[in-house]
């Protein structure tokens, strides 16, 4: 039996859990990003001095539904443009009577959808879509979201402000898209999860190649996409996709935080759970044949995951699905992915075939895991004055500690 939660963390795991869902019915009452967040820190704020005196409610997380609305009340009743506000007072005011208690707070609907499409919104450059969702759906701090991106806290803050203002300034309606804007829209919102992933699963740039706090929240967000979404197989495609690549994280580094490559990890460390429940995913959408790149990307995850060693890895199976995904996304990085399934699926040769061609673009001089995977090529074809200068570039290119050390140690081993 575990002892039962404090208050701090009762609030604490409140806000990890319902944070979003809250901010969301708030948003969609009061049409102000701004005054919905603020209430809702000072409900929180009120949370932490009421509940130590008095106990912990029964709902916390109508607790602050509750006192926030109440906050946002007072606020508008101070507001100089009082008679501005007469609809959202009106609501208000109609609410308090209502007394709110868990089994009203499992009727209300979810409103999450509608933040995401509205964090999520064109509008909005890539960065602030990302900072946008992470703060209101993830209930990250502030601070927590610059510490990822390696920010500093004024300016992320000023970053997310911009963004709010931005979408009360343009008018960006809260609701889901009509059906005609959907699939984009959608399509926008499962690239912001996934690059939130990839942050955290093979950080940019700092001491760490790991960010777990920023895995664990994308695939929390895809989870509750995927809920929200069960007709939509690409949202199921990237929860699986996420569960199966996060399946290998804590085999991915040493005692000293060292990179290990997918070849010389210990599959005895994968996750199990994680792999089973990606691959269930897969099981489950793949006969509906509505494909998509997600789906396809987890499908490679999964021959990683189910291959009882490096050996073992069923490689042409791997480059048949990178052909099937070059069909949805013919991008000289799909190709590079290709390249190095058909370097153990053929030949290293045929592989650096590939990638002389690749190397005509002029993009893929400054990516650095074209030289890196360029530099393991040359090496495995004996090349090695050519391979060390290649690993070298990489090295070179790598904003992460970390990642630059392994490519170094690769080069120092030729």
């Amino acid at each position: 039996m575990f002892p039962p939660l404090t208050p701090e963390q009762t609030i604490d795991k409140t806000v990890r859990e319902e944070w979003g869902r809250i901010l969301a019915l708030l948003v969609s009452g009061l049409k102000d990003f701004q005054l919905a967040e603020d209430c809702l820190q000072d409900a929180v704020l009120s949370a932490m001095e009421h509940w130590r005196k008095n106990g912990l409610p029964r709902s916390p997380a109508a607790w602050l539904i509750t006192v926030a609305r109440r906050k946002a009340l007072d606020k508008l009743r101070r507001d100089r443009n009082f008679s501005s506000k007469q609809t959202e007072i009106a609501y208000l005011l109609e609410l308090e009577n209502r007394p709110m208690d868990e089994a009203m707070l499992d009727a209300i609907p979810d409103k999450r959808l509608e933040m995401v499409y509205t964090c999520c919104h064109p509008a909005l450059d890539r960065k602030s879509q990302i900072a946008l969702t992470l703060r209101t759906l993830g209930g990250l701090t502030t601070e927590e979201i610059a510490g990822a991106f390696l920010d500093k806290p004024d300016t992320m803050q000023q970053r997310i402000t911009r963004a709010k203002k931005r979408i009360a300034q343009a008018g960006i309606p809260y609701k889901i898209p009509e059906n005609a804007d959907l699939p984009e829209r959608t399509t926008s919102v499962l690239s912001v999860i996934y690059l939130i992933f990839n942050e955290g699963y093979s950080a940019s740039n700092g001491d760490s190649v790991l960010r777990v706090e920023l895995t664990k929240e994308a695939i929390r967000l895809a989870r509750i996409l995927s809920n929200l979404l069960p007709n939509d197989m690409e949202a199921a495609g990237l929860l699986a996709l996420m569960l199966l690549h996060d399946s290998r994280s804590t085999a991915r580094t040493g005692k000293a935080g060292d990179l290990i490559s997918l070849e010389k990890q210990n599959r005895n460390r994968w996750s199990q759970e994680k792999i089973d429940e990606g691959v269930s995913i897969l099981e489950r959408i793949l006969p509906k044949s509505n494909i998509g790149p997600y789906q396809l990307q987890a499908a490679i995850s999964a021959v990683h995951a189910q291959s009882p060693s490096w050996e073992e890895t069923d490689w042409s199976e791997i480059v048949a699905l990178y052909d099937m995904l070059f069909a949805f996304q013919p991008t000289p990085i799909v190709r590079l992915n290709s390249a190095i399934a058909v370097s153990y699926a053929v030949s290293p040769q045929a592989a650096l075939d590939i990638l002389e061609e690749l190397g005509k673009v002029e993009k893929m001089q400054l990516y650095q895991p074209y030289h890196a995977a360029l530099g393991d090529l040359l090496a495995r074809a004996n090349m090695v004055t050519e391979a060390k200068n290649s690993l070298m570039t990489a090295a070179d290119l790598s904003d992460n500690v970390q990642e630059r050390a392994f490519l170094l140690e690769k080069a120092d081993r030729l």
